[in-house]
């Protein structure tokens, strides 16, 4: 999954245009380069890839997938930081989904070959954004979602493709003389029919509006070209009140035709109406179908039941549940129950590096990103021609088929191209499996629901950095049993909109001023404008909660003595705990800067004191000067501390 950093959101054309074009400009340039053979899969030839594409997955041990985003982070707050619960990087892996588009969408069924003793995998890269030109809009429009897809399935259905007489008025004199002129017309042409004479076509009134006498579903019909939406409703009404035999038929297919059907009885006439009903509700799937898209190939995944295959795929399957599912779940817990009732197995070869021992010590501490992972435990995938490494003794073969073309030698393709990096995924987990011991040729093999892959399936890196790990599995869907970091998250105060010239260092100078010098095990900066601040216990958090309140309300002279005045000087510094940065990560807008984004949320009005009712100025003043005694007081006795500290 290729991940781009983008603040603010940029137009995608070159980027659409770099990914859609750069295998042809290769092959042109090149003429001589056997390119990676890669199923290239757009609006004009996805009919046709979709039903070969069944049969693959059908026979498939398992799929490979792969996604390219527009981006990543909608702002650099939103990006993975060291302090962020479980619950708040779930909330930044929801917010990317929402807000950035699918460009590609990487597909590669993988299938044991007993007979050759090899993997046959069929890489497909699907061209996702725009729907104009390629199969689906950004975000899950064009009823791309299940939820949407009933919504439209109830409204084509319900669309009035058979009508009858209704409740429309002939009021106005043009009508009257529009409906005289038609019941004369259409009592002419069924008598002509009924007495076997040709009945004529002519303008009813206009040189726009023509009819003509054609079939329509082998019955005699009057085709009606050029006439209003008004025009139409008079003709039905006339039909209703004077015609027992004709009916109304609106032809909603391409052609988008009107006709007056002739019928010779009333069961002739019922079976008309059965069959313009069948048809519409025919025109309407296939409206629908068209609609959905690409979604048929999520659909496909899903009720197949595969095990799916990622690289360190938490993203991609958060962009396939919001683009092809329906809206994201509000938490993490509801997120993994959901996930597991339409994708049952997932696997992330990126926890199957880290966790396995083998496996990583063959990564000899570089980067697991998907390419290093591919070069390192796939080498003889990548280079044919490598020489002979113990650890490729276990080598797995794996051949590459498109439209009925199998190979086993190519150079490499584009990295950054979904079809292909779902196919290097593909490759390094077979590799793994080989390692884990996996017999291919054993009639009986479920590479699912092996207990060799038991320790890593269906576990995902919520947070790859720090090694926060979500369990799919259904009897583990308590946070609990995650493996998460286990910060004491009520330890930790979040300040915002302090003076830009601040630095993390001088910023704890300031609170072990106050607090003492041990007081602040930590600070952590979300962008120029905010900090988390780690206390060394959380009774200090609400300590300094309090004499933040206290400073602000008070004009005297402690405020200027006072070591936190560096921090709340410009009197616009906002501080909370750590729900109120939960609370800001939920919202859906995505400011460039934390302070702004703080303040549009609208989280700094529960830093003030809550007002209990107007006291009286006496009442204040005593207050006023009651806290401010307590300050002065308490920052001596601390700085009295602080000294002595540096004494010993």
């Amino acid at each position: 999954m290729r991940r781009h950093k983008r603040w603010p959101l940029r137009p995608l054309g070159s980027a659409l245009i770099r990914s859609r074009l750069s295998s042809a400009a290769e092959i042109a340039t090149n003429p001589t380069t056997e390119a990676f053979p890669l199923k290239h899969v757009t609006r004009s030839n996805f009919e046709r890839t979709l039903n070969d594409l069944r049969t693959h997955v059908k026979a498939a041990d398992f799929v490979a997938i792969d996604l390219e985003m527009t981006g990543v982070t909608s702002a650099p707050w939103r990006d993975s930081l060291e302090f962020d619960r479980y619950d708040v990087r779930y909330l930044k892996v929801k917010d990317s989904a929402e807000k950035f588009a699918v460009v590609q969408f990487g597909v590669c069924p993988f299938r044991w070959d007993s007979h050759t003793r090899s993997f046959v995998s069929h890489p497909h890269n699907f061209f996702i954004f725009p729907r104009q030109e390629f199969l689906c809009q950004t975000t899950s429009i064009d009823f791309l979602a299940r939820r949407q897809e009933e919504d439209a399935i109830k409204m084509l259905y319900d669309e009035e493709g058979v009508v009858e007489a209704d409740d429309f008025k002939l009021v106005r004199l043009a009508r009257v003389l529009f409906a005289e002129r038609m019941k004369n017309k259409l009592n002419e042409w069924r008598s002509d029919l009924l007495h076997c004479r040709n009945a004529s076509s002519e303008s009813p009134g206009s040189s726009t509006q023509s009819t003509e006498t054609v079939f329509y579903h082998m019955r005699p019909a009057l085709s009606l070209k050029g006439f209003t939406s008004h025009q139409l409703r008079v003709i039905r009404l006339v039909l209703g009140k004077h015609f027992r035999d004709l009916v109304y038929i609106h032809a909603n297919d391409k052609s988008s035709q009107d006709f007056v059907v002739y019928t010779d009885s009333q069961s002739d006439k019922a079976n008309l109406l059965k069959e313009a009903k069948d048809e519409r509700k025919g025109v309407a799937e296939r409206k629908i179908q068209s609609a959905i898209g690409f979604r048929q190939v999520i659909d496909l995944l899903s009720s197949e039941k595969k095990l799916i295959v990622g690289h360190n795929s938490i993203l991609d399957i958060a962009h396939v549940y919001s683009k092809f599912v329906g809206p994201l779940p509000s938490t993490a817990e509801e997120f993994v129950a959901s996930i597991r009732d339409h994708f049952p197995y997932i696997v992330d070869t990126k926890i199957l590096i880290n966790v396995n021992p083998m496996l990583h010590q063959r990564m000899k501490k570089s980067s697991t990103s998907l390419s290093s992972a591919f070069s390192s435990l796939c080498p003889q995938v990548e280079l044919p021609s490598r020489g002979s490494d113990s650890f490729l003794q276990q080598r797995v073969k794996i051949d590459v088929q498109v439209d009925n073309v199998r190979c086993s030698k190519w150079n490499a393709g584009g990295k950054h191209e979904a079809g292909y990096d779902a196919f290097m995924t593909g490759c390094i987990f077979a590799q793994a499996c080989s390692h884990l011991g996996f017999d291919f040729n054993h009639p009986s093999v479920n590479i699912a629901q092996d207990e060799k892959l038991e320790k890593y399936i269906n576990r995902l890196y919520l947070s790859w950095a720090r090694g926060d790990i979500i369990d799919l599995r259904a009897s583990h869907s308590n946070a609990e049993n995650w493996r998460v970091s286990k910060f004491k998250y009520e330890k930790i105060v979040l300040i915002w909109n302090f003076p830009r010239k601040l630095k993390a260092r001088e910023i704890k100078e300031c609170i072990c001023k106050a607090f003492g010098s041990t007081s602040v095990t930590s600070v952590y900066h979300l962008d120029d404008t905010a900090v988390f601040v780690l206390f060394k216990n959380s009774e200090l958090v609400s300590e300094f909660l309090k004499i933040k309140e206290q400073l602000e309300s008070d004009d005297g002279p402690v405020t200027v003595i006072h070591p936190l005045s560096k921090i709340l000087e410009g009197g616009k510094t906002g501080a909370a705990d750590y729900e109120a940065y939960k609370e800001i990560c939920s919202s859906h807008i995505s400011k460039v800067l934390f302070s702004d984004q703080a303040e549009t949320v609208g989280v700094k009005s529960r830093t003030r004191p809550d007002p209990k009712g107007e006291a009286s100025p006496e009442t204040e003043r005593r207050e006023n000067t009651d806290k401010a005694s307590d300050l002065i007081d308490a920052f001596l006795a601390n700085r009295v501390k602080v000294e002595a500290a540096g004494i010993n």
